[in-house]
């Protein structure tokens, strides 16, 4: 009788153990993101730097800057399906090894041709990080209930890693060269690689069939050349180096979801999109974010170009957006399970689109009060619907797949931002260049110069002088004004959209009784787990 109880005590230790662990997981996994988060954004400010000291091309200076995005995007269904086979953990660890490598190569790099490999192999890195820690955050957290809360922190961290990359790389600057913008990752490794080892659990699928290699080769290809073509869309190039990779991309993707669905253990279980639940989730994601990129990036551009504020000003002004993004994280496990998947995500493209129409208001002078009010709608609403659209899609992916789930909600995360600026740009310049076709005693070479952008018509401007190169000025500011709300009211329609597609999800929170998750070890049981490791 009282071996039972012994054992009966034992178990609830280790319960008790397992639950404290599972916390810390979550603290880990907050850091892998954080840092491919920062990493994404921090060598924004670094440019003009790399550019003097490098002295790249246009063109290597393109890739530096895209080499990274594009290349962890195409990768993301490759590494997580073979973490859904391999192990996720093994596969998140390798992903620290790698990222730290390649951060040393690129903060010393001595050619653009160097940085260009090592922000390849930072985008490889960080395609092994982050699908793997969302897929071992759906194992670790079996509970609903708890899951969601454990999401909305992942998220709220995603939120501070994308606003202090920038912050973070102007500071280093200030007092160090370029390389240290890189250079900072490599401390961070160097704590996560052993505690990783130390506490988070392995965990992998059924591991039915071989690894589908020619599959997973297919799918990043074809998402390199669909991403690679949206981007310079994006960036108003329509010529054959645009088209081909999309079309060569988008050629790839359709073979791969006929291989997979002709195979009888396919990487990606497509059926997954036949679940209302998890197709209308992802395209939630691409409009959530093709709203979000595109507005940042219009959003920017106006407070630099018409209110001239500074880079660092403008960084500060959008915080708010980065704060009220938190807070939506962190309040969402409560706000799903009073509301819902179908009223939460619904809600938050509806308070999103209202933000939008706010920000309509906006002129050529400054109104502090509008923005701030308008960021904070705009970063609240977006969460919420980020939030609620990636837990539904992660409980209603299998969990022997969710390392492919979480894979496809990154790449949708991805394409969605390349998507929003391209299309938001394109409606930008459609509205913006009309104006300037006929500017009172201004060229029309000039005026068409202009035209490209708000940028290059206060260059054109400046060489002009005098009258005519202030009624240039006068009349860019105000096009652009005009484009910006044009852009503010597509986007609007779009988010209306997104609402009308989230009424597909469900209207309750199912919160069944948790699975066996993956057994975390004790506190005791952690120098074991070295020793088999």
């Amino acid at each position: 009788m009282s071996g039972t109880t012994t054992a009966a005590a034992g178990l609830r230790r280790r319960a008790a153990g397992a639950g404290a662990n599972r916390w810390v997981v979550l603290v880990v996994l907050c850091v892998s993101l954080l840092l491919v988060a920062v990493d994404a954004t921090v060598l924004h400010v670094a440019v003009p730097a790399v550019t003097e000291d490098l002295r790249p091309d246009g063109i290597e200076l393109l890739w530096i800057v895209d080499t990274y995005p594009l290349v962890c995007a195409s990768m993301l269904i490759l590494f997580g399906t073979l973490g859904d086979k391999v192990g996720r953990r093994r596969i998140l660890l390798l992903g620290y090894a790698l990222f730290g490598v390649a951060s040393a190569l690129a903060a010393f790099a001595g050619s653009a041709q160097t940085l260009i490999v090592a922000r390849a192999l930072l985008g490889v890195g960080g395609a092994m990080i982050m699908p793997a820690t969302l897929s071992i955050l759906r194992q670790v957290f079996p509970d609903r209930r708890e899951r969601a809360l454990a999401i909305g922190i992942w998220s709220a961290v995603a939120a501070v890693g994308a606003a202090i990359g920038p912050l973070l790389g102007g500071f280093l600057l200030e007092h160090f060269w370029w390389g240290s913008v890189f250079l900072v990752n490599i401390p961070l490794m160097l704590v996560s690689l052993p505690v990783g080892r130390l506490l988070l659990p392995e965990s992998r699928g059924a591991g039915n069939g071989p690894w589908d290699v020619v599959g997973a080769l297919t799918a990043a290809a074809g998402l390199f050349g669909v991403v690679l073509g949206v981007k310079r869309l994006g960036g108003g190039e329509l010529g054959p180096l645009t088209v081909v990779p999309l079309a060569v991309g988008a050629v790839l993707i359709v073979l791969f979801v006929r291989r997979q669905r002709r195979r009888t253990h396919p990487l990606v279980d497509l059926a997954m999109f036949a679940r209302p639940a998890f197709s209308t989730s992802v395209g939630c994601i691409v409009l959530a974010m093709l709203a979000l990129v595109g507005l940042e990036l219009i959003a920017a551009q106006y407070l630099q170009l018409v209110l001239g504020l500074s880079p660092l000003e403008t960084g500060l002004r959008l915080l708010p957006l980065t704060f009220a993004a938190m807070a939506a994280g962190l309040a969402g496990a409560r706000l799903l399970r009073g509301f819902g998947p179908r009223r939460m995500v619904c809600g938050g493209f509806v308070l999103t689109a209202a933000a939008v129409l706010v920000l309509t208001a906006m002129g050529g002078s400054d109104n502090p009060g509008l923005l701030l009010s308008g960021f904070l709608l705009l970063g609240f609403g977006l969460e919420t619907t980020l939030f609620a659209a990636y837990e539904s899609m992660l409980s209603e992916a299998p969990p022997e797949q969710a390392g492919g789930a979480a894979a496809i909600g990154e790449t949708s995360y991805q394409l969605g931002a390349g998507i929003g600026i391209a299309l938001l740009g394109t409606v930008m310049n459609a509205a913006y260049a009309p104006g300037l076709s006929s500017v009172p005693g201004v060229p029309a070479s000039a005026s068409a110069a202009a035209g490209h952008s708000l940028g290059e018509a206060y260059e054109v401007a400046g060489q002009l002088g005098g009258p005519a190169g202030a009624a240039l000025r006068r009349v860019a500011k105000d096009s652009f004004v005009h484009g910006l709300h044009v852009t503010l009211l597509v986007s609007a329609g779009l988010l209306l959209l997104g609402a009308v597609m989230a009424l597909r999800l469900p209207r309750v929170m199912q919160c069944e009784a948790p699975p066996a998750g993956v057994g975390l070890p004790a506190p005791r049981e952690v120098v074991d787990s070295r020793v088999s490791a």
